[in-house]
């Protein structure tokens, strides 16, 4: 299995639009940036899966050889999966308007109601080439198909996360709105755990994690109060769904002991210190060995 880091910033990429923090100042500073999260995987390296669709898709697509077209109106990307329902994880969905053909996208009871109802994406694109809809149900292996039925050789186990709805919903009725998935390749055994957004390691995590070969984990931020500490009125991580990396009780204290081989985290807000390589808070992130995303990372499972 290849598994290519399409994006590794959490909503708003780096620098955010709107931020003079210190990280995106330096980001402005130095002209580089990171665009928001989005990962591909395939296990033949012609068709590749999309887990997540993210408002930087044209570009990340852009930049990634394997998912150039080979032909006028022809794309390597075969399917998507969604982990939820938010704007930074779907709104590249629009920019599939011009494919052929319809695109498969697998996603749990409640990201599909959603994308049905008050979020309108799978509604809008039926006036174009359309969209395929199709179930990820809970804790059952899936083998992610193509539209025309084709095994793509992956197989994706989806265990929820949260039930707690996107901001924008407008009723949010028991559902599944969260999932973090477990992809494998049956060919060469590999095990990829995609985990954007967690608000805690817990069984769940654990169970994902277990014995993977990669673990993608949520890197969102690294304080419960980074966003109010950078001047930003806001929720604190962890009331957002967010486990912090650092501090007592995070992340980085617990990801060793999940069963992962590798960890890297992803979904990296702005505001992250982590950002910066020269910092005390990226210094104990490597000494924990564990890396920290970069938008282009590949990985053979």
């Amino acid at each position: 299995m290849r598994v290519v880091i399409l994006g590794s910033a959490a909503g708003g990429g780096v620098p955010q639009w709107n931020c003079g923090c210190a990280v995106c100042a330096a980001a402005r500073a130095s002209g580089t940036s990171r665009t928001q999260s989005s990962v591909a995987v395939s296990a033949d390296g012609e068709r590749w899966v999309l887990l997540n669709a993210s408002p930087d898709l044209r570009q990340q697509l852009a930049a990634c050889r394997a998912l150039w077209p080979r032909a006028p109106r022809a794309t390597p990307l075969s399917a998507v999966v969604l982990t939820d329902a938010e704007i930074d994880h779907t709104l590249g969905l629009l920019l599939l308007r011009e494919a052929a053909q319809p695109i498969p996208v697998y996603a749990p009871d409640g990201v599909a109601m959603l994308l049905a109802r008050d979020w309108p994406v799978l509604r809008l694109l039926a006036r174009y080439a359309g969209a395929e809809g199709r179930q990820l149900p809970d804790a059952v292996a899936t083998t992610l198909r193509d539209v025309d039925g084709r095994d793509l050789g992956l197989r994706c186990s989806a265990m929820t996360i949260a039930r707690k709805a996107p901001r924008y919903a407008t009723r949010a009725p028991d559902a599944t709105f969260e999932v973090g998935l477990r992809l494998e390749d049956p060919r060469t055994r590999g095990v990829l755990a995609y985990i954007p957004s967690a608000g805690a390691v817990d069984a769940t995590v654990r169970s994902l994690a277990a014995g993977a070969d990669l673990l993608c984990y949520d890197g969102t931020f690294w304080s419960d109060e980074e966003l109010r500490a950078a001047g930003v009125e806001a929720p604190t991580a962890r009331e957002m769904g967010h486990l912090p990396v650092g501090g007592a009780g995070g992340s980085l204290a617990q990801l060793g002991a999940v069963g992962a081989k590798r960890t890297v985290l992803v979904h990296i807000n702005n505001t992250n210190p982590i950002l910066d390589r020269a910092s005390p808070e990226r210094a104990q992130v490597e000494r924990a060995g564990i890396a920290v995303a970069e938008d282009g990372m590949e990985f053979e499972l």
